[in-house]
């Protein structure tokens, strides 16, 4: 199956023991419900300290065991690429057992969907964990990771990549692996796909540092790139670095969340940080086009290529920072159609980026409909102007504002990065007052979420880590339709 199931309703039976209580999540590549052990059409009930299934529904206590038989709730993962499901289950019949592992009661497959079952702890979801995290967090998360990954390397287990739906949190903040992508079980894990788990992880643990975590983000890049090949190596490397940054903090200032949504089944949307220098920090978000194996790509290139081009960049540059960051946006733009040419693909994006210097001046530069926002006294404003056939047909007063949103020509983009050679991005520039708070987004985001509730949520929540978070719940009740990327960096 290649396209996402049909969610399950409340109350549907699910293998021998489960009922549904709701869909609670989706994400890239799978869905989670909670569910419950009620199953008033079974006569006997499951025990799930000795798992004995044959004592009756009507008892109170095992009858092998003699152990309580209490209602009991469950977290279920649903996935439906077929080609993981004999490795996930050969893994599950293992039945390894590690801190760093949230084991399955049950795994099975129904109606060509496997379903893996665990008992629900009040675990989160580390989806919804905005970035960053406090350092002590990142290595937390990263040693408990990489302990459960040698566990399961010596086991001749491979892991084939972790993304975050594979991490749940636990009430104490504790991390644990969970339902798995598992490529092989039973053979020697090789080099090259230990190489890549660990490039998986490091991934992940770089976008929750802090953009003045430079150390850790270097050392995470580094395993990106490809510089441990087993986890004792990249865990002594974390080692090294942990009593320099362990305890370093950060003010509570900014936030970035990226979420798939309710519809898509690929986040086409990138972004990132990077802390140039004490004085210059650089944000940016991007919302590829093109599909599968286009827009995620042309993203992720227009992302990687502005914040190399600006890492070199400082405060007093004799060129001017305006003119710097055009530069490094034309780049970016034409390493897109560059390999767009070259694979003879249509791939492009959209993107809007921040350029903030001494915390008084912002610089701002956009193409296509990804958004710039500033909220000031409580009042939040559009900095940035779409490139879209709507906001054209604003500009010439055919068309409010508010029809605009919902216009059916509304995705028509007239502007776009990785089009042409040498697109350019439209420039701003504004002038900071502390408490200022900026927002870049991609429509995801503003598409689903009225201003004034944007503004809203941005006012209730000091919080900036919340408040993002808050935001993807906002557009989710909105409809969901797209990906939503949106970064909070307040003054």
């Amino acid at each position: 199956m290649s396209e996402r199931p049909m969610h399950l309703p409340q109350g549907t039976p699910l293998g021998e023991h489960f009922t549904i209580e709701g869909l609670v999540r989706l994400t890239e590549g799978r869905m989670f419900y909670l569910a419950n052990d009620i199953r008033p059409d079974r006569t006997l009930r499951k025990c799930w300290a000795c798992l004995n299934d044959e004592s009756p529904r009507s008892a109170r206590a095992c009858v092998r065991c003699k152990a309580p038989l209490t209602d009991r709730r469950f977290l279920v993962s649903a996935r439906w690429k077929v080609e993981g499901f004999q490795p996930y289950l050969d893994f599950v019949a293992r039945n390894e057992r590690h801190a760093g592992l949230a084991s399955p009661v049950a795994a099975f497959v129904e109606a060509d969907v496997l379903y893996s079952v665990i008992p629900y702890l009040g675990d989160g979801l580390m989806v919804d964990e905005a970035s960053p995290l406090p350092n002590r967090r990142v290595f937390g998360l990263g040693q408990r990771a990489l302990g459960a990954l040698a566990r399961l390397h010596t086991r001749e287990i491979a892991v084939a990549s972790l993304q975050r739906a594979n991490l749940l949190v636990a009430q104490d903040g504790t991390m644990r692996l969970f339902d798995l992508d598992i490529a092989s079980v039973g053979r020697p894990v090789e080099r090259e796909q230990r190489v890549t788990t660990l490039a998986s992880l490091a991934e992940i643990l770089r976008r929750y540092c802090d953009p003045e975590a430079i150390g850790l983000q270097r050392l995470f890049l580094d395993a990106e790139r490809g510089s441990w090949d087993d986890t004792m190596g990249f865990g002594r490397a974390m080692e090294r670095v942990h009593n320099a940054w362990v305890d370093r903090a950060y003010l509570p200032r900014l936030a970035v969340l990226s979420d798939v949504g309710l519809l898509r089944q690929l986040n086409e949307d990138n972004w990132s940080w990077l802390h140039v220098e004490p004085q210059l920090q650089f944000y940016v978000v991007a919302d590829g086009m093109g599909g599968h194996d286009c827009g995620e790509i042309a993203s992720a290139l227009a992302v990687e290529t502005i914040v190399e081009r600006l890492r070199p960049v400082r405060a007093s540059d004799p060129v001017g920072l305006e003119t710097r960051l055009r530069e490094a946006f034309q780049a970016a733009n034409n390493a897109v159609k560059d390999h767009a040419d070259a694979k003879g693909t249509d791939m492009g994006t959209t993107m809007v980026c921040l350029l903030v210097a001494e915390g008084r001046v912002g610089y701002l530069a956009n193409v296509g409909d990804s958004r710039g926002y500033l909220l000031r006294d409580g009042v939040l404003d559009q900095l940035t102007k779409d490139h879209s056939w709507v906001q054209k047909m604003v500009d010439k007063g055919k068309l409010k504002a508010e029809e605009a949103r919902h216009h059916p020509h509304s995705n028509i983009l007239l502007r776009t990065v990785g089009t042409d050679h040498d697109v350019e991005p439209e420039m701003f520039r504004v002038e900071l007052l502390p408490g200022d708070r900026l927002m870049i987004c991609s429509d995801g985001l503003w598409n689903e979420v009225d201003d004034r509730d944007m503004e809203s949520i941005l006012n209730t929540y000091s919080d900036p880590r919340i408040a993002a978070r808050e935001l993807v719940r906002a557009a989710h009740h909105g409809g969901g339709k797209d990906n939503v990327t949106l970064l909070v960096v307040e003054v």
